[in-house]
């Protein structure tokens, strides 16, 4: 077939039939032939959309299936299996071909009706592979997840810290990955390659925070058999981050002053000074000005962390951020998911778009591993993530049903497309100048750096 695109098949078989191989080859395919999992695996199949094909009239036993079943949930190959006799198929083959496969075809059948099928998951796999691409399309620093103005501010405030050797103040609710932010900083500093050390302060009894942030030497106390140095310590050279600074107690806050002041710890039971270079990373949900002026945080240790500050928003602030990162924690699932989780429903993500999320990005990394657990048929509905279907309003009059009607269609397709408007304009039927002027009608506002335009959900 000359001058057509050349598809990548992967075409495992105990035995390959010279005729269909020359026929799918004239047909555009690029066959990788494969006879046990072992071959499959040394075929580089990790990001392009691939064609799969399985024989299963020869010789290949359950054995051989369930070890091939990583490949089959792999999201960038789309499957048909060639069946000898269907009365035959074990257990373990019916199971895989559920779940997994697009279609299959009973033996005797024409050599078209197997191309047109391939053609189908050729073209299934390749819209799998555009509604995935996006998530990795923006990648914040240290794996973060956002493209919303707010995420993008603190991308922008942590590319501007990370210059200065200086401490750092994350403000920001519980839940938020304020501690993911303090490893892209150190990560994007210039002691990236020293250690990053992190302490939960709320975390530690406050008689123990002591000897965990200072260390301790052999003797200062019962059970104390040996030296141990402290997180402060154990930083030298990189970054400390003390998260849930305001819930240290007043004693720590005193010693702690003390070493950023001087760049010197003593250990428990010690009298010798040790130099440590560290810097000193903190977060905190409490208001620590609030904190000082109730007397529950030293208001010197206060300015000497607050050099440079910045702050993680809320999930709630994030617009459509929220489908986007769901879709990204719902795709690391996927990887160690038994069964196969084709995604949300629309009721879902509007479920998710108009939740609170007072745990935040917590809160929603639990509901969507719970969802995936619990939905039936690899569709995640909002009863699967303990979410109310979002209540619809009822509009009044015949105008205020159609640009209701409207503005739900675009926000939806916005949505399913991940604000590729190209798409969202030919599927909804309107021109781009058309899409552009209702979204600025509804308020339906969007951040797309490809298209230099920043709008945000107003």
């Amino acid at each position: 077939m000359s001058g057509a695109i050349t598809r990548p098949l992967l075409f495992v078989s105990q035995h390959h039939e010279a005729n269909l191989c020359r026929f799918l080859s004239q047909r555009g395919w690029k066959l990788l032939f494969a006879a046990t999992p072992h071959e499959v695996e040394a075929h580089p199949l990790e990001e392009q959309p691939i064609a799969g094909l399985l024989d299963l009239g020869g010789d290949i036993g359950d054995a051989d299936l369930e070890a091939l079943e990583p490949w089959f949930a792999q999201p960038n190959i789309a499957w048909i299996a060639m069946v000898g006799c269907r009365d035959r198929l074990t257990p373990t083959a019916r199971r895989l071909l559920g779940l997994y496969f697009i279609d299959y075809l009973t033996a005797p059948f024409e050599s078209a009706t197997l191309a047109q099928g391939l053609g189908h998951a050729w073209g299934m796999v390749q819209l799998r592979h555009d509604s995935l691409a996006p998530n990795a399309r923006v990648p914040g620093p240290a794996g973060m997840v956002g493209e919303c103005e707010a995420m993008q501010a603190l991308f922008r405030g942590i590319a501007k810290v990370a210059r200065w050797d200086a401490p750092v103040l994350i403000g920001g609710e519980s839940g938020t990955g304020k501690e993911l932010a303090a490893q892209a900083i150190h990560r994007a500093s210039p002691r990236a390659a020293q250690p990053f050390v992190a302490l939960n302060c709320a975390a530690i009894p406050p008689a123990l925070l002591q000897s965990e942030l200072f260390g301790y030497e052999r003797g200062a106390f019962t059970g104390a058999l040996k030296r141990k140095p402290g997180r402060i310590e154990l930083a030298q050279g990189g970054t400390l981050f003390l998260d849930e600074i305001g819930d240290m107690p007043l004693e720590s806050q005193t010693s702690l002053l003390r070493f950023l002041e001087t760049g010197c710890i003593e250990r428990l039971g010690g009298t010798d000074s040790v130099a440590v270079d560290a810097r000193i990373v903190s977060a905190t949900h409490v208001d620590l000005e609030a904190a000082v002026a109730a007397g529950r945080f030293r208001q010197d240790l206060y300015h000497r962390l607050c050099v440079l500050r910045i702050r993680q928003p809320a999930l709630r602030e994030r617009g459509s951020d929220i489908v986007l990162l769901a879709e990204h924690v719902l795709g690391e699932i996927r990887r160690q998911a038994p069964a196969r989780i084709k995604g949300f429903s629309n009721s879902a993500m509007r479920a998710m778009a108009v939740h609170p999320w007072p745990g935040n990005v917590r809160e929603l990394i639990n509901r969507i591993r719970h969802a995936a657990a619990m939905c039936e048929g690899g569709v995640i509905r909002p009863a699967d993530l303990d979410l109310q279907p979002p209540a619809e309003a009822h509009p009044c009059t015949l105008a205020a049903v159609r640009e209701a009607a409207e503005c739900n269609a675009i926000r939806e397709a916005l949505q399913r497309h991940h604000e590729r408007l190209i798409d969202v304009a030919a599927e909804l039927g309107v021109s781009r100048v058309t899409l552009f002027r209702l979204m600025r009608d509804y308020k339906l506002q969007i951040r797309r750096q490809d298209l230099g335009l920043v709008v945000r959900e107003g």
